[in-house]
């Protein structure tokens, strides 16, 4: 018989405990990696808006300041 030195393989089914173990690892990446995006969007958005306020705060700064003329002494 040509079969008779071949070895069969069978794949042994990995422990439960192992199975979930990868699952929790993968969980974690990609609670991580969705982490780092929300706060590298909330620094884009602190980032503009202080842009903006430091603009805005220039343009106030060459008003004419009203508070002053009614405060006079």
């Amino acid at each position: 018989m040509p079969y008779r030195n071949h070895r069969w393989f069978t794949p042994s089914a990995q422990p439960e405990a192992e199975i979930l173990e990868v699952y929790r690892t993968t969980d974690q990446f990609y609670q991580e990696a969705n982490y780092r995006e929300a706060h590298d969007r909330h620094c884009e958005w602190y980032r503009s808006c202080a842009l903006q306020h430091q603009q805005e705060l220039q343009k106030m700064r060459g008003d004419i300041n009203l508070f002053k003329w009614f405060c006079r002494r």
